[in-house]
């Protein structure tokens, strides 16, 4: 019942966001500019909106092979990449990225590394792409001060990246804290772990400079497929504009209240637009082609699932505990 009320909630503010970004949208502009263009041009831009994704998925799983092999729980490249493929399906069809992470850890766990050893691997990737997005954000912020001229534009901007970095930032900070209790504690010894695991990966002089390049890489395309879905309907927003606005909507997308980011993302999307003097219709048109590409993937990654279910692989009920 309880999972039932999360997963309506769920949907309810997905819905009633949705609502409040195509509330804003001139329907007459945006025909007059889909109309403009020939369907070869928006097909050929939003094909390559999709193949930016899955080379996406393909760095992660090159940055997961790493930090596996940290947490001892070794993928193999083609291995990683079939499972974050997997992952991005049940993305699209569980409540933000919960679900695609969950069946990550569980198509771990059932290779015999241990339940314990695939929950790090998943939480520390995960981990280290929150704080790299935020780097992200952190870093842009001197151009988007330029960009965005409106006060409390500026002031959320910063609230966002100061929330994402301080929270990166306590995660790796519990490594070094001298409480004993915090290893043996049950809920916090697995934390700390994951702590431990996530400094040796990104301080290692080894790692540390390849899972940074990935890292950033992988948000960088997030940019280039919102760059092509804009280009497909030719919204005159600017790669270098783009690449301010759209890692901070990124980042609160990662909030795990609507299903897959729909609404939150066009709705923050519009926003975001709008504080930048750009059309804030364009904003939610592109954030759901962005979207509708994102769910392109997915379905490609329901294909790899149902092969890989067809070679004896089932869902559990529920996921194991760690201990």
């Amino acid at each position: 019942m309880r999972k039932f009320l999360f997963l309506s909630a769920r949907i309810l503010v997905s819905c009633a966001l949705l609502y409040f970004a195509f509330r804003g949208i001139d329907f007459a502009e945006l025909r007059a500019r889909l109309t403009s263009n020939s369907a070869i041009w928006f097909a050929g831009w939003m094909t390559l909106a999709v193949l930016t994704i899955v080379v996406q998925v393909f760095l992660g799983a090159l940055r997961w092979h790493e930090i596996s092999a940290r947490c001892q729980a070794p993928l193999t490249v083609p291995q990683a990449f079939r499972y974050n493929m997997i992952g991005t399906f049940f993305n699209q069809t569980l409540p933000s990225t919960i679900g695609g992470d969950a069946v990550r850890l569980w198509l771990v766990g059932s290779t015999g590394a241990g339940w314990r050893l695939a929950t790090y691997s998943v939480l520390v990737d995960r981990a280290i792409g929150l704080i790299a997005l935020a780097v992200v954000v952190v870093c842009s912020l001197p151009w988007s001060y330029g960009m965005i001229g409106d006060d409390k534009g500026r002031l959320a901007l910063v609230l966002v990246d100061l929330a994402a970095m301080s929270a990166g930032a306590g995660f790796l900070l519990i490594h070094y804290l001298p409480l004993p209790w915090l290893k043996r504690w049950w809920p916090t010894r697995h934390i700390y772990a994951c702590s431990e695991v996530a400094n040796r990966v990104i301080f290692d002089t080894r790692t540390g400079p390849k899972i940074a390049l990935l890292s950033i890489s992988i948000h960088v395309l997030t940019v280039v497929s919102a760059w092509c879905a804009a280009q497909s309907i030719s919204a005159p927003a600017h790669f270098s504009q783009l690449f301010v606005l759209v890692p901070p909507v990124a980042l609160i997308t990662m909030l795990p209240i609507s299903i897959a980011g729909w609404g939150l993302r066009e709705a923050t999307m519009m926003i975001a637009f709008g504080y930048a003097g750009l059309n804030q219709t364009d904003g939610t048109i592109v954030s759901l082609l962005a979207g509708a590409a994102s769910f392109i993937v997915g379905i490609v990654g329901g294909g790899v699932w149902i092969l890989h279910g067809a070679k004896g692989a089932k869902m559990p009920n529920a996921l194991p505990q760690i201990d």
